[in-house]
């Protein structure tokens, strides 16, 4: 099975924005094509977990909630829980969900004093430490 942490970790967010952008109407708002594709994945993803859901109304009322006191971070960990609760029972979902996410780069951390963490291709220079001085002859 999917890694449900890490998919709760990219779902809720989008459909997040989906509520802040468009507050309880996202649960019947059909797509707009001036929202950005932030929104327009949170919308996709609310709509494909409300169709398989056997029971759609926690859901509801969690994005209902969130869109009516979008300040209290309560709101979300209501949704999130929701949702873990939705794909837990649906396995199936959780992998159709993920499929529609975009792929994750690598995770980049850096841990000490003065560490530096790159993602991805470097195309310059990268110093710490005091007193640095790089030179780029090209």
């Amino acid at each position: 099975m999917l890694e449900l942490d890490a998919l709760l970790g990219q779902v809720v967010p989008a459909v997040s924005a989906a509520v802040g952008a468009y507050g309880a109407g996202v649960l019947t708002r059909a797509e707009d094509e001036a929202a950005d594709a932030t929104v327009r994945l949170g919308q996709r993803l609310l709509n494909r977990i409300l169709r398989r859901s056997p029971r759609p109304e926690p859901v509801v009322a969690a994005v209902t909630d969130l869109a009516e006191a979008a300040e209290d971070p309560d709101t979300v960990v209501v949704l999130r829980r929701q949702l873990r609760r939705v794909l837990t029972e649906d396995p199936g979902l959780a992998a159709e969900l993920a499929a529609l996410l975009p792929a994750a780069g690598p995770s980049v951390q850096a841990s000490g004093e003065r560490s530096i963490a790159v993602g991805g291709a470097n195309s310059g220079i990268v110093s710490s430490g005091d007193n640095a001085v790089n030179v780029q002859r090209r």
